[in-house]
């Protein structure tokens, strides 16, 4: 497995965008940063969880 930057794959990721519309990397990007958001709540969330023993 090779390594390739992450310029190197962003500029890869516009040139297929632009072939292919925007489509498949917006879709991509919204669900990357739903789960984001899915996560980050549930960590904050956890904190405040009051234990009734």
């Amino acid at each position: 497995m090779e390594h390739s930057p992450a310029v190197a794959w962003l500029t890869e990721a516009a040139s297929a965008a632009e072939q292919q519309g925007a489509g498949n990397l917006l879709r991509v990007v919204l669900i990357v940063m739903i789960v984001g958001c899915v996560l980050t709540a549930w960590f904050l969330l956890r904190g405040y969880k009051r234990k009734d023993d």
